[in-house]
């Protein structure tokens, strides 16, 4: 069996040579182009819910990370129950960014109030995470969502984070420690990459991107096997030019093990009501499932994997 990715736990590999991307690691030829779909924002929403599970089922992802404090996840915690073998990990979520459609932690309030607004909601945004989150109460919260996924049936396969809240994106000031701990602790991969795609380089500041690059660094020379790619889609106006979007993305993929992250969902007036980027969302859904980006994939001689990948 392959273990595949972002290992930043206990696997420490002995003599990896630090040239290599990560498909070679893994035993692929070096021209091999490995990719992962996941979709994120499982559990969020109903919408969310209806396409996440037909995406995953029929196999057009190949995971998904569900929002532990969101108000639908007992619905995809019971689907993941009801299909084992499912690559689902946790989306440690710290942000609460709909203006009308709002969560708060998964711990009591009094144990982790500079989470918290004063309406006892996540903020919408990662610089207010940032800005009042104690490495203390991020930790309790973390575990708190860990712990929920495990008690609801969940045997997560890796975790990651919504908005990258955790990253230290907006000041620098991030929360690895805690991030690291628990995925030692729990003995679960944890999303982060070698190299950041073009469209982070384009929204990120340089210097959140020079720091996330030398933390991966360090991580690769201690001998942890990370995924080499983080990519997501620039949509356009309307699906033909979305599909488009995933072409061309699919079309620029390098050699080695690239994560494509989306969230797919239904159109539905739920959807509609908390959010304006519904329509992406939908396109995320229809396109994936669609005959022709298989067909793409297919000539471009990309390969699907999952987190752990027993092909």
């Amino acid at each position: 069996m392959k273990q595949i990715l972002v290992i930043i736990c206990v696997l420490i590999a002995v003599g990896v040579g630090f040239t290599q991307h990560t498909g070679e690691l893994l035993g692929y030829d070096a021209d091999k182009k490995l990719l992962i779909i996941n979709a994120d924002d499982f559990g969020m929403c109903h919408a969310e819910n209806l396409a996440t599970m037909e995406l995953l089922k029929d196999g057009h992802v190949t995971s998904a990370t569900i929002m532990m404090p969101c108000p639908w996840v007992v619905e995809a915690a019971q689907f993941c129950m009801e299909n084992p073998g499912l690559d689902v990990g946790v989306h440690l979520t710290f942000t609460a960014e709909w203006k009308r459609y709002k969560w708060g932690s998964v711990a009591s309030e009094d144990k982790v109030p500079s989470l918290l607004n004063e309406f006892g909601f996540f903020p919408p945004d990662i610089m207010s995470v940032e800005k009042s989150a104690t490495p203390e109460q991020v930790e309790i919260e973390m575990r708190a969502q860990l712990d929920k996924a495990l008690q609801l049936g969940i045997k997560p396969t890796h975790f990651d984070n919504h908005m990258g809240s955790l990253y230290g994106l907006a000041t620098g000031k991030h929360y690895f420690e805690q991030i690291f701990k628990l995925a030692a602790e729990y003995n679960l991969p944890f999303r982060l990459p070698r190299n950041m795609g073009e469209n982070y380089r384009k929204a990120l500041p340089k210097e959140s991107i020079i720091m996330l690059e030398q933390m991966t660094g360090q991580l690769v020379s201690r001998g942890f096997v990370l995924p080499d790619y983080l990519e997501s889609i620039d949509y356009g106006k309307n699906y033909k030019e979305s599909f488009e979007a995933f072409v061309k993305l699919f079309k620029s993929l390098k050699p080695g093990v690239t994560e494509l992250y989306i969230h797919a969902a239904l159109p539905t007036d739920e959807m509609k009501a908390i959010s304006n980027a519904w329509r992406n969302r939908d396109f995320d859904y229809r396109i994936c499932k669609s005959d022709e980006i298989k067909q793409v994939l297919k000539d471009l001689n990309i390969k699907l994997i999952k987190w752990e990948n027993r092909i």
